[in-house]
């Protein structure tokens, strides 16, 4: 049965409900938002006279929730305009409009009874044969489809979004007994196709897969953290990126989830797990309960594990609670000596076996924890998934974990790691023994370019489903599919005749290791492919060009050397324009500076839904010169048609570089003219690559050719220097500005206007870019700018001197 979902309904605005609703508005999908009838009127309402018949008064819940929601950071929705795809209403007068959807999501309150009832109103207006799914973090899926109708349990099954739904990957799907197999078919392929999810296909166990292992990860962590005597900032210090986990690490991560969650979680496995062997440790620690017990749940009630004191000068001040004296104390600063050692290890890999096998005690608490982990996983399979990579899959796209236990067992090596585990009192189950002593030593191998995993009813290594359609750079280093490299890029046969280009520095600088794997990849392309990607698997695209090295040649007044390296930047970029194979570029979280460059002169750009680019280069005190301030005068002289209102146009690009605006998804670059047209947007990072390659190969068979230089770039010279010079001394009277901005504003407006020429003209490119050239060079010779760069490098925030 082909389904297609124009028209989804979801029940329940809260929280989830509402950030569920905007990010299928996201994707285009009309939605219908539904909540309750309030039961009394609030003072405004009375003040009003309004009525507890008003629309107004009746749909107050849902409209507020939404409102609310739209106002979080970060934003639930990629473009405040797509906001109009939501319809609000509420149970009692606008269930019946269900009957136009062609999937309704629950998200009510997690009581059985409460879904139950609803459940029952909406089998009244549900046409059949439409989807039906529950959110529910919990309830069995057998006790919420009890006695409904063949056809609603058929279509029934769980849909477990993680909050944040924009951002966090993981929906778990979780079949009911009487599940059609084709709706677990489909809602795999939507989730992960169209929604850009991980789909995980779950049991029907408590708390499923995700919330099964990540809490108690969590809980056997806190009970750990008791026993070692160590501190709130100490663990989070351990726990976050130093080990490819969320920024927000454990603590953190708790006082933003809400406390709460989390006690509810652990509370209710601890009750229903009678036949877990670990059962225990989802009992709650003395600290957690006590925190509970005061109401302190983290941001949703001002304090928690952290609280932020506000004194009465203004000023801020973090402190964190004190897990043995239960009191507040200021925000240590963590040493450890594992970690000071391991700074310098840039692979994730080898800096998680260096710190486990680290003796201090963050070595020590990494074995606990990991071991003990390791451990609990080996005994969920069967129970919670039949295959392991799921749990890998879940626990990673539903926490933000880079590698999964078993990823990471393979990291540390299973055979020595599990004599460890064994030796510190944490023996897992029989299957890995039985792995072991049948030779095999790793729970995955690539072998043909295929990932596999191991299957333990089988004792055989099986390919992961699903991988077909994905190009994982992982996946070609193992299956040794490298042409080229140097220590800051590489470059691979993506198949098919096309290559790509992996770049590999720190934050993905564009240092001089990049650039002469650009122009290697693109000289290579030319001779014997189709064409070239340019994308990476870092966590972000690019951070911009090599700040260190233009400090180090500024603060020697090396200008020569300077200008060279400028002009080597543009030529490249320009290479990627003008070569003689198509090029295109996939940028995906920050592409910022040289990186956003690098995009605006690709052949086109498939970019992620999760793209926060900008020409951010004001904020070092210099203007774009690898080509974007040439290339945003070029695009609005390319929009401009007879008649326009040319001025507003070009204004708004000199703003976006002026004030170094960065777009939070791939939509808003789009309309800050970064995207165009030919530009198209992937929603799930893992078929990015892919979707890359296949545009490479579409617009060499449309017959690519390569393209010309512009010579008739129209820019309007004192016209609009005019005008810039107004807003710039305005500001800078107004004192929002400083002189110093001024200054470089006055730079970038020179080079947009084209120079100081009497009436609109006609230019080159290779013009623009010279005059982009001669304003960076000079701003790099000033002290403030000087400035600007040191404290971006080695405090890590921006100055505003």
């Amino acid at each position: 049965m082909k389904r297609t979902i124009e028209k989804i309904a979801v029940l329940g605005s809260g929280i989830m409900g509402s950030r569920i609703a905007c990010h299928f508005a996201n994707i285009g999908v009309k939605v219908l938002l539904l909540d309750i009838v309030p039961r009394e009127l609030n003072e405004e309402e009375i003040k009003k006279g309004l009525t507890k018949e008003s629309i107004e008064v009746r749909n107050r819940p849902v409209n507020e929730a939404l409102q609310k929601t739209l106002k979080s950071k970060p934003s639930p929705i990629y473009d405040l305009d797509f906001v109009n795809r939501i319809d609000t209403g509420n149970f009692d007068d606008d269930l019946e409009k269900i009957a136009s959807c062609d999937w309704v999501i629950e998200v009510v309150v997690e009581r059985l009874d409460i879904k139950q009832s609803l459940y029952e109103k909406v089998e009244k207006y549900r046409k059949p044969g439409t989807l039906i799914t529950s959110n529910t973090s919990g309830i069995p899926m057998h006790m919420l489809s009890e006695g409904r109708s063949e056809d609603f349990q058929r279509n029934f099954c769980g849909s477990h979004f993680f909050n944040p739904p924009r951002y966090l990957r993981l929906l778990e799907i979780i079949p009911g007994p009487k599940t059609d197999p084709e709706i677990i078919d489909f809602l795999m392929d939507y989730g992960d196709r169209h929604l850009g999810k991980e789909t995980v296909l779950c049991k029907d166990t408590p708390a499923f897969i995700a919330n099964r292992i990540g809490v108690y990860a969590m809980m056997s962590g806190m009970h750990i953290i008791e026993e070692q005597g160590l501190s709130v900032s100490e663990v989070d210090k351990l726990t976050g990126t130093v080990i490819g986990r969320a920024k927000s690490a454990t603590f953190r991560t708790m006082d933003v989830v809400g406390l709460d969650t989390m006690v509810n979680v652990a509370s209710n496995l601890s009750k229903v797990l009678k036949h877990d062997e670990s059962r225990a440790q989802f009992e709650l620690p003395a600290i957690v309960q006590y925190l509970s017990e005061n109401k302190w749940l983290g941001d949703k009630s001002g304090q928690g594990f952290f609280h932020m004191i506000r004194h009465k000068d203004g000023s801020k001040e973090l402190k964190e609670i004190d897990l043995q004296t239960k009191e507040y104390k200021p925000v240590e600063k963590p040493k450890f000596k594992a970690l000071e050692a391991s700074k310098d290890i840039n692979d994730l890999k080898e800096r998680i076996k260096f710190l486990v096998n680290f003796e201090d005690k963050a070595g020590e608490f990494y074995r606990a924890s990991f071991y003990d982990l390791f451990r609990y996983c080996s005994f969920r399979i069967p129970e919670i998934a039949d295959e392991l990579y799921r749990i890998d899959q879940a626990v990673c796209a539903g926490f933000g974990w880079e590698y999964g236990p078993f990823e990471n067992w393979d990291i540390l090596g299973v055979k020595e790691t599990t004599r460890k585990m064994e030796e510190a009192g944490h023996k897992p189950a029989d299957w890995v023994y039985e792995m072991l002593e049948a030779g095999h030593d790793q729970f995955y191998k690539v072998e043909n370019g295929r990932r596999h995993y191991y299957d333990i009813p089988s004792k055989a290594y099986k390919v992961i489903p699903g991988q077909e359609e994905f190009i994982l750079i992982d996946t070609l280093k193992a299956a040794n599919k490298k042409v080229w490299g140097n220590a800051g890029a590489t470059i691979y046969d993506l198949g098919d005749e096309v290559i790509g280009l992996e770049f590999h520095t720190k934050m993905n600088s564009l240092g001089q290791e990049v650039i002469e794997g650009i122009n290697t990849a693109i000289t290579m392309a030319e001779k014997d492919y189709k064409g070239l990607v340019i994308a990476n698997e870092g966590a972000n695209f690019s951070a911009g060009a090599n700040l260190a090295m233009l400090f180090m040649f500024a603060g020697d007044q090396e200008f020569d050397e300077i200008n060279l390296m400028i002009a080597q930047f543009q030529k490249t970029m320009m290479r990627v324009r003008y070569s003689s194979v198509p090029v295109v570029v996939a940028p995906h979280n920050m592409a910022l500076g040289g990186g956003c460059e690098m995009s605006l002169h690709a052949d086109a750009v498939q970019a992620h839904a999760e793209l926060y680019m900008g020409l951010v280069e004001f904020g070092v005190g210099l203007i774009p010169a690898g080509g974007g301030t040439k290339e945003m005068t070029l695009r609005f002289s390319n929009a401009t048609h007879q008649g326009d209102v040319e001025l507003n146009r070009l204004q708004e690009y000199f703003m976006n570089i002026a004030t170094a605006k960065v777009s939070t998804s791939a939509e808003e670059a789009r309309g800050l003219g970064y995207l165009q047209a030919k530009d198209s947007i992937t929603l799930n990072r893992k078929r990015q690559l892919a979707e890359a390659k296949s545009k490479v190969i579409a617009l060499y068979d449309e017959g690519y050719t390569q393209p010309i230089q512009q010579t008739d770039i129209r820019v309007l010279g004192k016209t609009s220097l005019a005008l810039f010079e107004a807003g710039i001394t305005g500001m800078q009277f107004g004192k929002y500005i400083s002189d110093h901005d001024a200054k470089i504003a006055r730079k970038l407006a020179w080079v947009m206007s084209g120079g100081d020429l009497s009436q609109p003209t006609l230019v080159s490119e290779q013009y623009l870019l010279d005059l982009e050239r001669e304003a960076f060079l000079s701003l790099t010779g000033e002290q403030k700018t000087i400035e600007r760069i040191h404290s971006i490098l080695f405090k890590g925030k921006p100055l505003r001197n």
